[in-house]
Protein backbone atom coordinates (compact mmCIF):
# COMPACT_ATOMS: atom_id res chain seq x y z
CA UNK A 1 0.00 0.00 0.00
CA UNK A 2 1.52 3.75 -0.58
CA UNK A 3 1.36 6.16 2.36
CA UNK A 4 1.73 9.55 2.49
CA UNK A 5 1.68 11.75 5.84
CA UNK A 6 0.64 15.67 5.25
CA UNK A 7 1.81 17.96 7.58
CA UNK A 8 1.67 21.39 8.09
CA UNK A 9 6.18 21.61 7.02
CA UNK A 10 7.42 20.42 4.03
CA UNK A 11 7.49 21.84 0.53
CA UNK A 12 4.80 19.52 -0.85
CA UNK A 13 1.96 21.15 -2.41
CA UNK A 14 -0.39 19.89 -0.10
CA UNK A 15 1.17 21.68 2.71
CA UNK A 16 -1.49 22.88 4.99
CA UNK A 17 -0.97 26.47 6.68
CA UNK A 18 -2.95 28.38 9.14
CA UNK A 19 -2.98 31.38 6.83
CA UNK A 20 -4.47 28.74 4.00
CA UNK A 21 -6.54 26.75 6.56
CA UNK A 22 -7.73 30.31 8.85
CA UNK A 23 -11.44 31.13 7.73
CA UNK A 24 -13.70 34.21 8.68
CA UNK A 25 -16.96 33.30 9.90
CA UNK A 26 -20.61 34.88 9.25
CA UNK A 27 -23.04 33.99 10.83
CA UNK A 28 -25.55 31.58 8.90
CA UNK A 29 -29.09 32.92 8.45
CA UNK A 30 -31.35 30.39 10.46
CA UNK A 31 -34.80 29.91 11.24
CA UNK A 32 -34.26 28.06 14.73
CA UNK A 33 -35.76 27.44 17.77
CA UNK A 34 -34.99 28.66 21.62
CA UNK A 35 -31.40 28.83 22.84
CA UNK A 36 -30.70 26.26 24.93
CA UNK A 37 -28.53 25.66 28.02
CA UNK A 38 -25.11 25.32 27.12
CA UNK A 39 -24.02 21.64 28.06
CA UNK A 40 -20.75 21.49 30.12
CA UNK A 41 -18.72 18.00 28.09
CA UNK A 42 -19.01 17.38 24.86
CA UNK A 43 -22.63 17.23 22.72
CA UNK A 44 -23.58 14.07 21.35
CA UNK A 45 -23.64 14.19 17.14
CA UNK A 46 -26.41 15.98 15.82
CA UNK A 47 -27.74 17.98 19.19
CA UNK A 48 -26.57 21.58 17.52
CA UNK A 49 -28.42 23.26 20.02
CA UNK A 50 -27.45 21.29 22.83
CA UNK A 51 -30.79 20.48 24.22
CA UNK A 52 -30.34 16.47 24.48
CA UNK A 53 -31.97 15.58 21.67
CA UNK A 54 -30.84 14.73 18.45
CA UNK A 55 -31.74 17.25 15.25
CA UNK A 56 -31.64 15.99 11.61
CA UNK A 57 -29.83 16.98 8.44
CA UNK A 58 -31.54 15.81 4.99
CA UNK A 59 -29.18 15.93 2.16
CA UNK A 60 -30.70 16.71 -0.97
CA UNK A 61 -27.92 16.82 -3.54
CA UNK A 62 -29.85 17.50 -6.80
CA UNK A 63 -31.29 20.10 -5.46
CA UNK A 64 -31.97 23.70 -8.05
CA UNK A 65 -30.22 26.40 -5.77
CA UNK A 66 -30.19 30.02 -7.56
CA UNK A 67 -30.93 28.51 -10.79
CA UNK A 68 -28.25 26.15 -10.61
CA UNK A 69 -29.20 22.45 -10.99
CA UNK A 70 -27.94 19.66 -8.41
CA UNK A 71 -25.89 22.70 -6.64
CA UNK A 72 -27.50 20.43 -3.62
CA UNK A 73 -28.65 21.57 -0.16
CA UNK A 74 -29.31 20.16 3.58
CA UNK A 75 -32.10 20.89 5.33
CA UNK A 76 -31.73 20.62 9.05
CA UNK A 77 -35.10 20.24 11.29
CA UNK A 78 -34.57 20.62 15.16
CA UNK A 79 -35.72 18.04 17.77
CA UNK A 80 -38.26 18.77 20.55
CA UNK A 81 -40.68 17.20 23.15
CA UNK A 82 -43.07 15.85 20.49
CA UNK A 83 -40.06 14.63 17.92
CA UNK A 84 -39.11 16.33 14.75
CA UNK A 85 -40.73 20.00 14.57
CA UNK A 86 -39.86 21.70 11.00
CA UNK A 87 -41.49 24.87 12.30
CA UNK A 88 -38.11 24.88 13.93
CA UNK A 89 -35.55 24.20 10.98
CA UNK A 90 -32.92 25.96 8.58
CA UNK A 91 -31.77 25.62 5.28
CA UNK A 92 -28.13 25.65 4.24
CA UNK A 93 -26.77 25.45 0.26
CA UNK A 94 -23.40 27.28 -0.63
CA UNK A 95 -25.29 30.52 -1.44
CA UNK A 96 -26.20 31.12 2.40
CA UNK A 97 -23.98 33.66 4.06
CA UNK A 98 -20.97 32.27 5.18
CA UNK A 99 -20.88 28.95 3.94
CA UNK A 100 -17.38 29.01 1.75
CA UNK A 101 -17.94 28.88 -2.13
CA UNK A 102 -21.32 28.99 -4.29
CA UNK A 103 -23.82 27.72 -5.61
CA UNK A 104 -22.83 26.03 -8.86
CA UNK A 105 -24.75 23.07 -11.33
CA UNK A 106 -23.03 19.59 -10.45
CA UNK A 107 -22.01 20.38 -7.17
CA UNK A 108 -23.93 17.95 -5.16
CA UNK A 109 -23.86 19.78 -1.74
CA UNK A 110 -25.29 17.21 0.80
CA UNK A 111 -24.42 14.22 -0.91
CA UNK A 112 -23.18 13.34 2.49
CA UNK A 113 -23.25 14.28 5.64
CA UNK A 114 -22.20 13.57 9.55
CA UNK A 115 -21.52 15.23 12.50
CA UNK A 116 -19.58 15.77 15.87
CA UNK A 117 -18.42 18.25 18.48
CA UNK A 118 -15.70 19.13 16.80
CA UNK A 119 -14.15 22.24 19.09
CA UNK A 120 -16.09 20.33 22.18
CA UNK A 121 -17.78 23.27 23.16
CA UNK A 122 -21.28 21.59 24.04
CA UNK A 123 -23.05 21.43 20.88
CA UNK A 124 -22.67 19.42 17.59
CA UNK A 125 -20.96 20.26 14.55
CA UNK A 126 -22.14 19.12 11.02
CA UNK A 127 -20.00 18.48 8.49
CA UNK A 128 -21.39 18.60 4.49
CA UNK A 129 -19.85 16.81 1.57
CA UNK A 130 -19.88 18.22 -1.81
CA UNK A 131 -17.99 16.19 -4.14
CA UNK A 132 -18.88 17.69 -7.24
CA UNK A 133 -17.24 20.87 -6.42
CA UNK A 134 -14.64 22.23 -9.08
CA UNK A 135 -11.58 23.55 -7.36
CA UNK A 136 -9.50 25.78 -9.07
CA UNK A 137 -10.19 24.86 -12.71
CA UNK A 138 -10.40 20.78 -11.75
CA UNK A 139 -13.67 19.33 -12.11
CA UNK A 140 -15.45 16.86 -9.31
CA UNK A 141 -11.92 17.92 -7.27
CA UNK A 142 -15.01 17.67 -4.43
CA UNK A 143 -14.75 19.71 -0.62
CA UNK A 144 -16.40 19.50 2.58
CA UNK A 145 -17.59 22.47 4.88
CA UNK A 146 -18.07 22.41 8.47
CA UNK A 147 -21.11 24.35 9.96
CA UNK A 148 -20.95 25.11 14.22
CA UNK A 149 -23.36 24.47 16.69
CA UNK A 150 -24.32 26.73 18.92
CA UNK A 151 -27.09 27.70 21.47
CA UNK A 152 -29.54 28.78 18.80
CA UNK A 153 -28.47 26.29 16.65
CA UNK A 154 -25.92 26.41 13.63
CA UNK A 155 -23.90 29.48 12.73
CA UNK A 156 -20.92 30.08 10.72
CA UNK A 157 -18.98 27.81 8.69
CA UNK A 158 -15.23 27.23 7.46
CA UNK A 159 -13.65 24.51 4.79
CA UNK A 160 -11.99 21.38 5.58
CA UNK A 161 -8.97 21.23 3.49
CA UNK A 162 -7.81 18.85 0.97
CA UNK A 163 -4.64 18.45 1.24
CA UNK A 164 -3.99 16.03 -1.25
CA UNK A 165 -6.45 17.70 -4.16
CA UNK A 166 -3.91 16.46 -7.46
CA UNK A 167 -3.89 12.99 -5.84
CA UNK A 168 -8.05 12.16 -5.46
CA UNK A 169 -11.45 13.78 -6.61
CA UNK A 170 -14.84 13.95 -5.33
CA UNK A 171 -13.70 14.52 -2.13
CA UNK A 172 -16.28 14.33 0.63
CA UNK A 173 -18.18 11.72 -1.22
CA UNK A 174 -18.42 9.83 2.34
CA UNK A 175 -17.50 11.92 5.83
CA UNK A 176 -17.30 10.79 9.06
CA UNK A 177 -15.12 11.86 12.32
CA UNK A 178 -14.05 10.23 15.35
CA UNK A 179 -11.12 9.80 17.69
CA UNK A 180 -8.54 7.79 14.85
CA UNK A 181 -6.08 8.75 16.38
CA UNK A 182 -7.02 7.86 19.91
CA UNK A 183 -5.34 10.77 21.38
CA UNK A 184 -8.27 12.66 22.75
CA UNK A 185 -9.18 14.60 19.72
CA UNK A 186 -11.78 13.98 17.03
CA UNK A 187 -10.28 13.75 13.48
CA UNK A 188 -12.22 14.16 10.63
CA UNK A 189 -12.01 11.10 8.21
CA UNK A 190 -13.10 12.06 4.47
CA UNK A 191 -13.48 9.53 1.21
CA UNK A 192 -13.04 9.88 -2.11
CA UNK A 193 -11.78 8.38 -5.25
CA UNK A 194 -8.22 7.98 -7.12
CA UNK A 195 -5.28 7.15 -5.70
CA UNK A 196 -5.66 8.86 -2.57
CA UNK A 197 -8.93 6.98 -1.15
CA UNK A 198 -9.17 7.98 2.67
CA UNK A 199 -7.89 11.89 3.72
CA UNK A 200 -7.50 12.20 7.73
CA UNK A 201 -8.18 15.82 9.35
CA UNK A 202 -6.41 15.63 12.41
CA UNK A 203 -7.83 17.56 15.17
CA UNK A 204 -8.48 19.29 17.61
CA UNK A 205 -10.22 21.48 16.03
CA UNK A 206 -11.76 25.54 16.57
CA UNK A 207 -13.76 27.92 14.71
CA UNK A 208 -10.58 29.95 13.12
CA UNK A 209 -7.28 28.22 14.31
CA UNK A 210 -5.06 26.61 11.62
CA UNK A 211 -5.82 22.92 10.80
CA UNK A 212 -3.25 20.11 12.33
CA UNK A 213 -2.41 18.36 9.43
CA UNK A 214 -3.40 15.32 7.54
CA UNK A 215 -2.69 11.47 6.46
CA UNK A 216 -3.54 10.41 3.30
CA UNK A 217 -4.28 6.60 2.84
CA UNK A 218 -4.22 4.67 -0.57
CA UNK A 219 -6.32 1.06 -1.33
CA UNK A 220 -5.23 0.96 -4.67
CA UNK A 221 -4.10 -2.79 -4.46
CA UNK A 222 -7.84 -3.60 -2.93
CA UNK A 223 -9.95 -0.78 -4.01
CA UNK A 224 -11.01 0.24 -7.55
CA UNK A 225 -9.76 4.00 -7.62
CA UNK A 226 -12.45 4.66 -9.93
CA UNK A 227 -15.57 3.95 -7.22
CA UNK A 228 -13.01 5.06 -3.98
CA UNK A 229 -14.56 5.00 -0.14
CA UNK A 230 -18.10 5.49 -1.03
CA UNK A 231 -18.91 4.81 2.52
CA UNK A 232 -17.48 5.23 5.90
CA UNK A 233 -18.92 3.73 9.62
CA UNK A 234 -17.32 5.06 12.85
CA UNK A 235 -18.14 3.13 15.84
CA UNK A 236 -16.36 1.45 18.98
CA UNK A 237 -16.06 -2.34 17.90
CA UNK A 238 -12.46 -3.58 19.23
CA UNK A 239 -11.52 -3.48 22.85
CA UNK A 240 -8.18 -1.86 22.07
CA UNK A 241 -9.42 1.03 20.33
CA UNK A 242 -11.93 3.57 20.71
CA UNK A 243 -12.91 4.43 17.33
CA UNK A 244 -12.80 1.70 14.24
CA UNK A 245 -13.50 1.95 11.02
CA UNK A 246 -16.04 0.01 8.35
CA UNK A 247 -15.19 0.72 4.58
CA UNK A 248 -16.73 0.54 1.57
CA UNK A 249 -15.91 0.69 -2.03
CA UNK A 250 -15.67 -1.65 -5.41
CA UNK A 251 -13.25 -4.37 -5.45
CA UNK A 252 -10.58 -3.58 -8.09
CA UNK A 253 -11.19 -4.49 -11.50
CA UNK A 254 -14.52 -5.20 -10.41
CA UNK A 255 -17.64 -3.27 -9.45
CA UNK A 256 -18.35 -5.72 -6.93
CA UNK A 257 -18.83 -4.36 -3.51
CA UNK A 258 -15.82 -5.06 -0.62
CA UNK A 259 -15.90 -3.99 3.21
CA UNK A 260 -13.48 -3.68 5.40
CA UNK A 261 -13.46 -2.95 9.76
CA UNK A 262 -10.31 -1.16 10.32
CA UNK A 263 -9.05 -2.40 13.93
CA UNK A 264 -6.50 0.21 14.28
CA UNK A 265 -7.22 3.22 11.82
CA UNK A 266 -4.06 5.32 13.57
CA UNK A 267 -0.63 3.33 11.94
CA UNK A 268 -0.09 4.18 8.27
CA UNK A 269 0.02 0.49 7.38
CA UNK A 270 -3.07 -0.20 8.64
CA UNK A 271 -4.45 -2.38 5.76
CA UNK A 272 -2.02 -4.79 6.77
CA UNK A 273 -4.54 -5.07 10.31
CA UNK A 274 -8.00 -5.08 8.87
CA UNK A 275 -10.13 -7.41 8.80
CA UNK A 276 -12.28 -8.38 5.91
CA UNK A 277 -16.06 -8.08 6.40
CA UNK A 278 -19.22 -9.21 4.11
CA UNK A 279 -19.41 -7.34 1.23
CA UNK A 280 -22.01 -4.55 1.30
CA UNK A 281 -22.24 -0.90 0.07
CA UNK A 282 -23.54 0.49 3.43
CA UNK A 283 -22.83 -0.83 7.23
CA UNK A 284 -23.86 0.78 10.80
CA UNK A 285 -22.70 -0.07 13.84
CA UNK A 286 -24.08 -0.63 17.48
CA UNK A 287 -24.74 -3.06 20.71
CA UNK A 288 -27.33 -5.59 19.70
CA UNK A 289 -27.00 -7.85 22.50
CA UNK A 290 -25.01 -5.68 24.73
CA UNK A 291 -22.26 -7.86 25.61
CA UNK A 292 -19.73 -4.59 25.75
CA UNK A 293 -19.32 -5.15 22.00
CA UNK A 294 -20.36 -3.36 18.83
CA UNK A 295 -21.74 -5.50 15.87
CA UNK A 296 -22.06 -4.43 12.60
CA UNK A 297 -25.11 -4.63 9.85
CA UNK A 298 -23.91 -4.52 6.30
CA UNK A 299 -26.59 -3.83 3.53
CA UNK A 300 -26.18 -5.00 -0.04
CA UNK A 301 -28.81 -4.36 -2.39
CA UNK A 302 -27.61 -5.73 -5.01
CA UNK A 303 -28.66 -9.39 -7.06
CA UNK A 304 -26.00 -11.93 -7.60
CA UNK A 305 -26.06 -11.23 -10.93
CA UNK A 306 -24.60 -8.25 -10.46
CA UNK A 307 -22.47 -8.47 -7.56
CA UNK A 308 -21.47 -12.49 -6.21
CA UNK A 309 -21.53 -11.68 -2.89
CA UNK A 310 -25.94 -10.29 -2.86
CA UNK A 311 -28.72 -12.24 -3.18
CA UNK A 312 -32.00 -12.29 -4.88
CA UNK A 313 -33.51 -9.37 -3.68
CA UNK A 314 -30.87 -7.94 -1.27
CA UNK A 315 -29.35 -9.35 1.63
CA UNK A 316 -28.40 -7.92 4.66
CA UNK A 317 -25.50 -9.35 7.21
CA UNK A 318 -25.09 -8.98 10.62
CA UNK A 319 -21.96 -9.65 12.50
CA UNK A 320 -21.18 -10.38 16.10
CA UNK A 321 -18.15 -8.34 17.51
CA UNK A 322 -15.44 -8.89 20.46
CA UNK A 323 -12.47 -7.76 21.55
CA UNK A 324 -10.34 -8.17 18.39
CA UNK A 325 -13.28 -7.20 16.10
CA UNK A 326 -14.84 -10.00 14.79
CA UNK A 327 -16.05 -12.80 17.21
CA UNK A 328 -14.97 -15.64 15.80
CA UNK A 329 -17.32 -17.75 17.87
CA UNK A 330 -20.40 -17.03 16.21
CA UNK A 331 -21.52 -17.16 12.91
CA UNK A 332 -22.66 -14.25 11.29
CA UNK A 333 -26.80 -13.71 10.89
CA UNK A 334 -28.07 -13.47 6.62
CA UNK A 335 -31.66 -11.94 6.60
CA UNK A 336 -33.38 -12.06 3.03
CA UNK A 337 -37.03 -11.73 2.52
CA UNK A 338 -37.01 -15.14 2.62
CA UNK A 339 -35.78 -15.73 6.08
CA UNK A 340 -38.05 -17.17 7.94
CA UNK A 341 -40.69 -14.88 9.73
CA UNK A 342 -39.26 -11.59 7.73
CA UNK A 343 -42.23 -10.03 5.87
CA UNK A 344 -42.59 -10.14 2.53
CA UNK A 345 -40.73 -12.25 -0.12
CA UNK A 346 -37.05 -11.95 -1.95
CA UNK A 347 -37.94 -11.08 -5.55
CA UNK A 348 -35.87 -9.66 -8.08
CA UNK A 349 -35.46 -5.80 -7.46
CA UNK A 350 -36.58 -5.22 -3.84
CA UNK A 351 -33.40 -3.97 -2.99
CA UNK A 352 -33.44 -5.49 0.48
CA UNK A 353 -30.33 -3.33 2.55
CA UNK A 354 -30.39 -0.71 0.19
CA UNK A 355 -29.50 0.95 3.89
CA UNK A 356 -29.31 -0.16 7.42
CA UNK A 357 -29.78 1.69 10.93
CA UNK A 358 -28.57 0.40 14.48
CA UNK A 359 -30.40 2.12 17.67
CA UNK A 360 -32.55 2.00 20.57
CA UNK A 361 -36.55 2.03 20.02
CA UNK A 362 -37.93 0.41 22.84
CA UNK A 363 -35.77 1.63 25.51
CA UNK A 364 -34.51 -1.85 26.58
CA UNK A 365 -31.09 -0.94 26.08
CA UNK A 366 -30.57 -3.20 22.99
CA UNK A 367 -29.58 -1.69 19.76
CA UNK A 368 -32.62 -2.91 17.10
CA UNK A 369 -32.16 -2.68 13.03
CA UNK A 370 -34.41 -0.84 10.47
CA UNK A 371 -33.49 -2.48 7.20
CA UNK A 372 -34.43 -0.14 3.56
CA UNK A 373 -36.43 -2.49 0.71
CA UNK A 374 -36.37 0.94 -1.44
CA UNK A 375 -37.18 -1.52 -4.79
CA UNK A 376 -39.87 -3.23 -3.21
CA UNK A 377 -43.11 -3.49 -5.22
CA UNK A 378 -42.30 -1.78 -8.40
CA UNK A 379 -40.32 0.50 -6.37
CA UNK A 380 -42.85 1.77 -4.00
CA UNK A 381 -40.79 0.77 -1.28
CA UNK A 382 -40.75 -1.02 2.85
CA UNK A 383 -38.88 -0.90 5.47
CA UNK A 384 -38.52 -4.18 7.86
CA UNK A 385 -37.90 -3.52 11.92
CA UNK A 386 -35.97 -6.15 14.05
CA UNK A 387 -34.93 -6.11 17.25
CA UNK A 388 -32.11 -6.52 19.58
CA UNK A 389 -31.86 -8.94 22.32
CA UNK A 390 -29.11 -11.11 24.55
CA UNK A 391 -29.01 -13.86 22.28
CA UNK A 392 -28.57 -11.17 19.29
CA UNK A 393 -31.13 -9.64 16.78
CA UNK A 394 -34.14 -11.52 17.03
CA UNK A 395 -36.25 -12.66 14.31
CA UNK A 396 -39.69 -12.82 15.91
CA UNK A 397 -41.72 -9.66 16.23
CA UNK A 398 -40.69 -8.04 13.26
CA UNK A 399 -42.47 -5.15 11.91
CA UNK A 400 -42.81 -3.74 8.52
CA UNK A 401 -43.86 -0.67 7.45
CA UNK A 402 -45.09 0.75 3.83
CA UNK A 403 -46.82 4.17 2.83
CA UNK A 404 -49.90 1.39 2.93
CA UNK A 405 -49.18 0.88 6.51
CA UNK A 406 -52.16 1.59 8.31
CA UNK A 407 -50.96 5.20 10.33
CA UNK A 408 -48.17 6.18 8.14
CA UNK A 409 -48.85 9.31 5.96
CA UNK A 410 -49.13 9.00 2.32
CA UNK A 411 -49.66 5.53 -0.36
CA UNK A 412 -47.01 3.77 -2.22
CA UNK A 413 -46.51 4.60 -5.41
CA UNK A 414 -44.32 2.61 -7.69
CA UNK A 415 -40.61 4.35 -7.75
CA UNK A 416 -41.18 6.35 -4.09
CA UNK A 417 -38.10 4.32 -3.16
CA UNK A 418 -39.68 4.55 0.79
CA UNK A 419 -36.83 3.21 2.57
CA UNK A 420 -33.71 4.60 0.32
CA UNK A 421 -32.67 6.14 3.83
CA UNK A 422 -33.89 4.75 7.04
CA UNK A 423 -32.46 6.33 10.40
CA UNK A 424 -33.10 4.99 14.32
CA UNK A 425 -32.17 8.03 17.12
CA UNK A 426 -33.98 9.80 20.01
CA UNK A 427 -35.52 13.08 18.29
CA UNK A 428 -37.52 14.05 21.25
CA UNK A 429 -35.88 13.24 24.31
CA UNK A 430 -37.43 10.08 25.32
CA UNK A 431 -34.90 7.73 25.43
CA UNK A 432 -36.41 5.99 22.64
CA UNK A 433 -35.23 6.23 19.12
CA UNK A 434 -37.86 7.66 16.68
CA UNK A 435 -37.91 5.71 13.23
CA UNK A 436 -36.72 8.30 10.31
CA UNK A 437 -37.78 6.95 6.30
CA UNK A 438 -36.91 9.10 3.13
CA UNK A 439 -38.61 8.08 0.07
CA UNK A 440 -36.06 10.13 -2.22
CA UNK A 441 -38.93 9.68 -5.62
CA UNK A 442 -41.81 10.21 -3.29
CA UNK A 443 -43.94 12.97 -5.56
CA UNK A 444 -40.41 13.00 -8.17
CA UNK A 445 -38.90 15.58 -5.56
CA UNK A 446 -38.37 12.83 -2.10
CA UNK A 447 -39.85 13.05 1.72
CA UNK A 448 -39.24 12.14 5.20
CA UNK A 449 -41.40 10.17 7.59
CA UNK A 450 -41.07 10.09 10.99
CA UNK A 451 -42.95 7.31 13.34
CA UNK A 452 -42.31 6.67 17.15
CA UNK A 453 -40.65 4.62 19.49
CA UNK A 454 -42.68 3.09 22.26
CA UNK A 455 -41.86 0.11 24.72
CA UNK A 456 -43.75 -2.18 22.22
CA UNK A 457 -41.68 -1.20 19.08
CA UNK A 458 -42.20 1.28 16.91
CA UNK A 459 -45.78 2.92 16.16
CA UNK A 460 -47.72 4.97 13.85
CA UNK A 461 -49.97 6.53 16.56
CA UNK A 462 -49.10 10.68 15.28
CA UNK A 463 -46.90 9.27 12.11
CA UNK A 464 -45.56 12.81 10.59
CA UNK A 465 -44.66 13.50 6.71
CA UNK A 466 -42.96 16.51 5.45
CA UNK A 467 -41.47 17.17 1.92
CA UNK A 468 -38.92 19.53 0.39
CA UNK A 469 -41.38 22.77 0.37
CA UNK A 470 -41.86 22.12 4.13
CA UNK A 471 -37.62 23.13 4.71
CA UNK A 472 -37.05 25.38 1.87
CA UNK A 473 -36.07 23.41 -0.74
CA UNK A 474 -36.76 23.75 -4.27
CA UNK A 475 -38.42 21.20 -6.16
CA UNK A 476 -37.00 21.91 -9.29
CA UNK A 477 -35.05 18.92 -11.28
CA UNK A 478 -35.44 15.96 -9.17
CA UNK A 479 -33.40 17.26 -5.93
CA UNK A 480 -33.50 13.92 -4.35
CA UNK A 481 -34.29 14.95 -0.85
CA UNK A 482 -33.41 12.20 1.88
CA UNK A 483 -30.75 10.63 -0.36
CA UNK A 484 -28.56 11.78 2.79
CA UNK A 485 -29.89 11.26 6.42
CA UNK A 486 -27.67 11.39 9.91
CA UNK A 487 -25.11 9.12 9.66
Amino acid sequence: MTYRQFTGGGSLRARVTATALAAALTPLALTLCAPAAHAATAAAPYDFNGDGRVDLAIGAPGATVGGQAKAGAVSVVYGSSTGLKTSTRTLITQNTAGVPGAAEAEDAFGSAVTSADLNTDGYADLLIGAPGEDVDGDTNDGTVVVIWGSASGLSGARSVPNPNDTDLDRYGQSVAAGDVEADGDLDIVVGSNGPIGLTFINGPFTRTSSFQGATGQSFADEYSTSYGITSVSVGHVTASWQTNLVLHGRRGGTDDAITHLVTDPSIGNYTDWWQELPAGYVSAIGDIDKDGYADIAIGNERETSADPAGAKGGKVTVVYGGPAGLNPDRAPLVLTQDTPQIPGAAESGDRFGSHVFLGDINGDGYADLAVGASGENAGAGAVTVLYGSATGLRTTGVQSFTQNTTGVPGTSESNDRFGARVLLADHSGDHRAELTVSATGENGDGAIWSLRGATGGVTTSGAASFGPGTTGVSTAGSPGYGAALNS
